[in-house]
């Protein structure tokens, strides 16, 4: 049996191999959440009901009736298109080993998020909260605050991805009130620990892979999130699959028009486990060049994750101890990133 180590600690795959089945995805659901954007509260009832289902029984769920406008996805992968399709020279001055805070450039196979594999497959450029050298937070050092790097010679880049970015801080924060509704919170219960949140965005391209594929060296090897929640979008190929409670690899294909959205190490932990951080790797064996933009949504850096009330009881007590967000996200970074490793001599 094979175990994958993630923030929750080593987590077991049952089944091995390269080969995912298609399955009914009646098995991941689909939630339309256009009654978060109404004032009917039993309407928002109904969608924190169906996204508690989703959370504890699949750890992924589809997401339609969002307010995100076309326009808005459709500049950001053009501009990751562009931005891809330079020249290494022109890439590299951004390197993401240049950024105290993981904003910029990550070339192939300088990521590895599964620790036990040879390096992802995949291209990425991250981008954050966009915030200057002189303020409070980062003159601080205050983990994930910082300002972006951004290339100077590509008109629109920066525009698309900070419009994308802004999109889905609301979506986000909609999203976070859906958790809210379905722990029988009250529905603005995270809205506090928002107001200044790590809201890591990527966009990312992987190579097809032909031939005998290595099983340790794929788009990304298997892995948990390590946010909260992570708001997926994809181009039409499909390449993203998940390990379903029976041990098996399931594709999650593109739906148009909706996100996919999975829950992190963070939220599980704040659920005291009762979210389900759930595997999932990608391997484009498509014959082509994939797109996607993952946007992983936390608390502010400095907030103090404690196991929510309704989520313990004297039969079931608390997994884990407090722990700040920041600290938490920047372990799982440092067990990631090569750029992170301590060097030996």
């Amino acid at each position: 049996m094979d175990t994958v180590i993630t923030g929750l600690g080593p987590r077991a795959l049952t089944a091995s191999g390269l080969e995912a089945r298609n399955l009914d995805f009646s098995e991941i659901p689909q939630i339309d959440i256009s009654a978060l954007y109404g004032s009917d509260p039993e309407a928002r009832r109904r969608v924190g009901e169906a996204v508690r289902i989703a959370c504890t029984q699949v750890g992924f769920f589809y997401i339609t009736g969002h307010q995100v406008p076309p326009s808005v996805i459709d500049e950001t992968f053009s501009a990751a298109k562009q931005f891809f399709a330079q020249p290494l020279s022109k890439k590299i001055p951004l390197d993401i080993n240049r950024s105290l805070n993981m904003r910029g450039y990550t070339p192939l196979l300088h990521e590895n998020t599964n620790i036990e594999g040879k390096g992802d497959l995949h291209e990425g450029f991250d981008i954050a909260l966009d915030i200057p050298p002189d303020d409070e937070d980062v003159r601080a050092g205050v983990f994930g605050y910082g300002p972006n790097q951004w290339p100077e010679d590509l008109p629109g880049f920066r525009e698309a991805l900070q419009a994308y970015h802004q999109a889905m801080l609301e979506l986000g924060g909609m999203i976070f009130r859906a958790f809210a509704l379905a722990l029988e919170l009250d529905e603005e219960y995270f809205q506090p620990f928002i107001t200044r949140p790590m809201a890591h965005m990527r966009v990312l391209s992987y190579p097809f892979q032909e031939g005998k594929v290595d099983e340790q060296q794929i788009g990304i090897g298997p892995h948990s999130d390590y946010e909260c929640f992570t708001i997926l979008r994809t181009d039409e190929v499909p390449a993203l699959q998940v390990l379903n409670s029976q041990g098996n690899w399931i594709q999650a294909p593109p739906i148009p028009g909706a996100f996919i959205v999975n829950v992190g190490d963070l939220m599980a932990r704040w659920t005291n486990n009762y979210f389900a951080s759930t595997l999932h790797r990608v391997i484009n064996a498509s014959g082509r060049e994939r797109f996607s933009i993952p946007f992983f949504f936390g608390p502010n850096s400095q907030s103090l994750i404690k196991v929510l009330p309704t989520c313990q009881n004297p039969d079931w007590p608390s997994q884990y101890p407090p722990i700040i967000a920041g600290d938490y996200i920047r372990s799982r970074f440092d067990q990631t990133y090569q750029l992170r490793q301590p060097t030996t001599l």
